[in-house]
């Protein structure tokens, strides 16, 4: 023991910058992981943080008005409750005539300590204000947004004589409202409930439950249902399904994370297998010599492997710590992600696994290499001196005949005369420079989100609308503004043949003035019953571009023809456009008067160049006196602005793992070199020309590694980001490649950084005194 830990301690005080990049590299890579992990808790659903600093219920149950739905308190498995609620169901429009949303009334004169519904704009009811002649509601944030809804605007409601003001809009971790099949949640005092002349059937109870264990959800619903009796009960609902619903365009930046930390993970795996792998080459005299004094090959392996043990122990322990302490104080999403993952239950445990991981994944890398150092015999073997490579001497001769530089030809030998050797070092560095790209493509095509909308379906950078406007008013308003393309719009909810759920069917732009959608396959729609469908709906009815559907809107049929697949981003995906025309005059064909709106519920802005979205949009509202609602579009990139900073830690990540493999690189051709120096200066190199062989040769070999690398990155990143597009519903086509000028420059500051890294290891070596001895042949 004692004479493998001087061993030990003699290696790292001679391999000291590796093994701090190796470390560094190590606890870059694990705070990527529990990154990742943090985010795709948080972004994975927004809902998990609003469930926890909730205090959100596991599940609703909706009863008969006369049901007893408090005694579902008393049951083992229930720690708190939100409620009962008396309900009312109803129907609320923005306008008399307008479009309607479902509403679940919620009457309670206080504010639920468990499932508490937290305020995002406005404030919750207050009995003295909102009591009076004109009554307080407020909206759930999912039907909000659907209704275009705020805090001051007034709402027409069935059931109800007076309108009810907006006075507050909330998150909740319950099912969010969809249209057509399940309500928005809102919430009224209960003499405004109490107000409401709706029937008997449409009043009911609400209770939510919160369990001690989630896992005794399906339980629990079985118990409530024995309790109070099937013919009790109108729905059910769980935290699981909220959680399903919540799912979809916020996962992104945490399989981005994911992707990529397993990437750096697999890039440094290999980077210390390297490393391995040339320190015993190096290090062969060495080894024979501990066999020779009595060390068992067992014990060499497992001194080399708990050496890099020790090193991806240190590097798991210091990403820990930096991610515990730091995570929090990051700005944006990121810190408040970390802040929320400290309140989630198993957070503590799922961090332990992902560092353990990383340890025990390095540690699999290591065994290969230290098990080579195990089979070195105890009598070293002295190497032939022939040169093996057949044509190499011979294009040695052709290019020094040519007055290429002699170092420049002895470093390009010197780089590939060991094929399998220089092949497995320019695959080690090509691994991060590859990622590097794809985290660079990544960046690329959301640059073009932001820059260049239109070319992946958000022509439209703005949205208006208006419930006190005429038609005829608001196109007027909009047509005389030179600085846009005013686009009428309306969508509805269609049905469509063996599917349970609904679809958004689109009327954008008119047979005479189309919309420009960005089409990526197949041509835009232009006569009637012609239709675009975005990735999302073609999968759903698995059909194609030239296919006919058929769907149905309030029970009315349109049988559109689908000539082209655009990038569509909204509802993920699952969204057929056409005309306004068609949607409008789609269903008389049995002689049936239209069921399509009789006018745009909505105008699509698309700016022309220069103008600014900001300015458009004060305009328009000074213009029509605050009649006229207008609206920024929803940009996916508005989500995912963090990934620059990530993609920025990334790559310094990646940085510090090529740094590590390359420092393993230099150390090899420093000491194959060796051998070589006294034949070099025999033949009047000098110590200049000799450090620029050894320079040349490491950057040969770099730029090798920087060609494949870019090259294959600008191929994964593609077909990774467009894979992401396809299983979102937005369709391929999204995908950006890097600026070549910007590949140019990474392929060029790999060169120079490792011309740089090399340099003065080199020249140490060409001003060594050497002996050609048997030391040197091994």
């Amino acid at each position: 023991m004692r004479a493998a830990a001087r061993w030990t301690q003699a290696h790292l005080r001679a391999h000291r910058p590796a093994a701090v990049l190796i470390v560094l590299a190590t606890a870059g890579i694990t705070m990527s992981l529990l990154l990742a992990t943090t985010l795709f808790a948080y972004a994975t659903d927004p809902w998990q943080r609003v469930f926890t600093q909730s205090s959100g219920a596991h599940v609703w149950i909706h009863t008969q008005a006369g049901a007893p739905a408090g005694s579902l308190a008393d049951l083992d498995e229930v720690r708190a409750t939100s409620g009962p609620f008396r309900t009312v169901r109803t129907s609320a429009s923005l306008q008399p005539g307008g479009a309607k949303a479902t509403l679940e009334l919620r009457g309670t004169d206080r504010r639920p300590a468990t499932a508490a519904p937290r305020i995002a704009a406005g404030r919750w009811l207050d009995p003295a204000a909102d009591a009076g002649a004109t009554k307080g509601i407020v909206l759930d944030s999912s039907v909000a947004r659907a209704m275009w809804a705020k805090p001051g605007d007034s709402l027409v409601l069935s059931g109800f004589r007076a309108h009810l003001r907006v006075v507050g809009v909330a998150d909740t971790a319950e099912v969010s409202f969809r249209a057509g099949e399940s309500p928005g949640v809102a919430w009224v005092l209960p003499g405004t409930l109490a107000a409401s002349t709706a029937g008997q059937d449409q009043r009911g109870r609400t209770i939510g439950l919160r369990l001690a264990d989630p896992a005794d959800t399906d339980y629990v619903v079985q118990r409530a249902v024995t309790q109070l009796g099937a013919d009790q009960i109108t729905d059910v609902s769980t935290w699981r399904q909220a959680r399903a619903e919540a799912e979809g365009e916020n996962q992104l930046l945490g399989r981005l994370l994911g992707g990529f930390g397993l990437g750096a993970l697999l890039a440094a795996a290999l980077a210390v297998g390297g490393a391995i792998s040339t320190r015993i080459r190096g290090h062969l005299r060495d080894i024979s010599i501990l066999k020779a004094i009595g060390f068992t090959p067992g014990q060499v392996v497992r001194m080399f492997l708990a050496l890099h043990l020790l090193f991806a122990l240190l590097g798991v322990a210091l990403g820990a710590l930096g991610t515990q302490v730091l995570g929090s104080l990051m700005p944006g999403r990121i810190g408040e992600a970390r802040a929320v993952w400290q309140q989630l239950p198993g957070h503590t445990w799922l961090s332990f696994v992902i560092s353990g991981g990383v340890v025990v994944f390095i540690g699999s890398a290591t065994c290969l290499a230290a098990w080579r150092a195990g089979r070195v015999p105890p009598v070293p073997v002295a190497r032939a001196a022939a040169v093996t490579g057949g044509r190499g001497p011979g294009l040695t001769r052709r290019a020094l005949g040519l007055r290429v530089p002699p170092a420049l030809v002895l470093g390009w030998r010197s780089a590939f005369h060991h094929p399998l050797r220089s092949s497995a070092a320019v695959a080690r560095l090509a691994v991060p420079l590859l990622l590097i790209t794809v985290v660079l493509g990544a960046w690329t095509t959301l640059d073009r989100f932001s820059s260049h909308p239109e070319h992946v379906g958000l022509p439209a950078a703005l949205t208006a609308r208006s419930d006190s406007l005429g038609d005829r008013e608001l196109h007027q308003l909009l047509s005389s503004r030179p600085q846009l393309t005013a686009y009428p719009g309306a969508e509805v909810q269609a049905l469509v043949p063996g599917q349970t759920g609904t679809i958004t069917l689109r009327g954008l732009g008119t047979d005479t003035q189309p919309y420009p959608f960005a089409v990526v396959e197949g041509r835009a729609a232009h006569g009637p019953d012609e239709a675009v469908a975005g990735q999302g709906l073609l999968d759903l009815l698995d059909a194609h571009v030239g296919d006919w559907v058929r769907m149905t809107v309030a029970g009315r049929p349109y049988v559109l023809h689908i000539v082209g697949r655009n990038i569509e981003t909204a509802d993920g995906g699952r969204v057929v456009s056409t005309s306004l025309d068609t949607l409008r005059d789609g269903a008389t064909g049995d002689g049936a008067p239209p069921t399509g709106p009789s006018h745009p519920d909505f105008y699509n802005l698309v700016l022309h160049h220069g103008a600014d979205p900001g300015a458009v949009r004060d305009a328009l509202t000074k213009a029509s006196a605050g009649r006229l609602e207008v609206r920024e579009a929803p940009n996916p990139a508005d989500q995912l602005s963090v990934v620059r900073a990530v993609a920025v830690g990334l790559i310094a990540v990646l940085i510090l793992i090529g740094l590590a493999e390359l420092a393993t690189t230099v150390g090899a051709g420093v000491r194959d070199r060796s051998r070589d120096l006294l034949a070099l200066r025999a033949v009047g190199l000098t110590p200049r020309q000799i450090t620029a062989v050894i320079v040349s040769a490491t950057a040969f070999v770099t730029l090798a590694a920087a060609l494949a690398g870019t090259g294959l990155g600008v191929l994964v990143s593609q077909w990774l980001i467009n894979l992401q597009g396809s299983t979102s519903g937005w369709g391929t086509g999204i995908a950006q490649r890097p600026a070549v000028a910007v590949l140019l420059l990474v392929i060029a500051v790999a060169v120079v950084i490792a011309g740089a890294a090399a340099a003065l290891p080199a020249a140490r070596a060409a001003r060594r005194r050497l002996a050609d001895s048997a030391a040197d042949l091994l």
